[in-house]
């Protein structure tokens, strides 16, 4: 299983110069073995959210985004429901104070864990350290500046 963080996949919806690699990125992974969760569908539309807030997006196009970045899930991920158990590792990873994580990557490396992610993708470069730390396989996938 290969989990994405909600920062991997966001480039392909909202254009940003990681889009074209991060798009041909993924679409050379096995379609069967990607994996996001419920928590990452939360997350991109919170993030459309503070975007229409912030006047760096106006409400209709926030609505095209979310309802693209749904298709793309409906069409190429399995979506894994979060558990009692992922709440509680999320809780211990938070624990690790040097680690920088914020409750939402703890999260998310959480249910990564608990559901035996062999990789997990993000282009958070805390969310990285913090998960490398921890012993987890998580990486950039893709060469990015200052990575």
């Amino acid at each position: 299983m290969l989990y994405f963080d909600t920062s991997f996949l966001v480039p392909l919806v909202l254009p940003e110069a990681t889009s074209e690699k991060i798009a041909r990125f993924v679409g050379g992974l096995p379609m069967e073995k990607l994996t996001v969760s419920h928590w990452t569908r939360v997350e991109f539309s919170s993030l459309l959210a503070r975007e229409v807030r912030m006047g760096g997006l106006e409400a209709k196009a926030a609505m095209r985004a979310d309802d693209q970045f749904e298709e793309i899930i409906d069409e190429s991920f399995v979506v894994l429901l979060p558990n009692v158990e992922d709440f509680s590792l999320a809780r211990e990873f938070l624990k690790s104070h040097d680690t920088g994580l914020r409750a939402g990557d703890a999260f998310h490396l959480a249910i990564a864990k608990n559901h035996g992610a062999e990789t997990i993708y993000s282009l958070d470069k805390t969310m990285i350290k913090a998960g490398k730390s921890l012993g987890l396989p998580v990486t950039a996938g893709v060469r990015l500046p200052n990575y």
